[in-house]
């Protein structure tokens, strides 16, 4: 039986951050894994705030500050460390941002979905706003009937496994270094491997989007002023 990884990036966002962390430290789960949240350059306060639950709660803290001197985001280096244990551990990775909360068999489900599935690469549980109703990033779904889909679409990390054959199949170390966020070609990856990538509309997950960027609400509200806000952080960036 595979282990599991969970890991969670966080970059600041404290009030989903601790409601990420306390739903799946409340998870039932029952195969042997481990938790680590990815601190991102948080603020000292909130890192303050994490190492304190991290000892009140258990979970592995690895504060990137510690360890390199690239600014955020550190995605790159996130699923290139997270895929190096899970390798060594012989172990699926699961992938829970810091602005999604699980319920209680989500974590335990996604994991018994690898063995039933035919040649998974990539599980997504579907994300659905506070009413439960599907949101951004899997809008295209709403007009599916509730199941598992074999989805050729990207599948975002905010709450996805990655099997441990396709982790085997494709090093990270490979990914592009001037990139700054990967499921889309990581989706494709796997495809292009042939392994297949499921959604699974019948295992919703609350998603509070963006939450450490406010102005990327904008995106759903007021989409010319999300591109201008977009291309200013681009250039501050620069």
């Amino acid at each position: 039986m595979n282990k599991l990884h969970i890991i969670t990036p966080v970059k600041d966002s404290m009030d989903t951050t601790l409601r990420t962390i306390a739903s799946i430290m409340e998870s039932e789960i029952n195969v042997e894994y481990s938790y680590t949240v990815y601190n991102d350059f948080s603020s000292d306060t909130n890192t303050e705030i994490l190492e304190k639950k991290s000892e009140e709660l258990g979970f592995t803290l690895v504060n990137l500050k510690q360890i390199t001197m690239h600014p955020s985001p550190n995605y790159l280096l996130i699923l290139q460390k997270a895929q190096h244990s899970a390798n060594f551990e012989n172990a699926h990775l699961m992938i829970i941002e810091s602005d999604v909360i699980v319920e209680k068999n989500t974590i335990q489900q996604m994991y018994d979905n690898v063995a039933t599935l035919n040649k998974p690469g990539m599980i997504a549980a579907v994300t659905t706003d506070i009413h439960g109703k599907i949101n951004f990033p899997y809008l295209y779904a709403r007009r599916y009937n509730t199941g598992t889909i074999n989805s050729r679409k990207r599948l975002s990390f905010c709450c996805t496994l990655l099997t441990q054959s396709f982790l085997s199949s494709f090093n990270f170390d490979a990914l592009n270094p001037e990139k700054a966020w990967y499921d889309v070609f990581i989706s494709h990856k796997s495809i292009e491997l042939e392994y297949k990538n499921y959604l699974l509309t019948s295992l919703p997950v609350l998603h509070l989007p963006h939450s450490s960027r406010p102005w990327k609400q904008l995106k759903y509200t007021n989409p010319i002023r999300y591109y201008f806000n977009k291309l200013i952080n681009k250039r501050d960036k620069i």
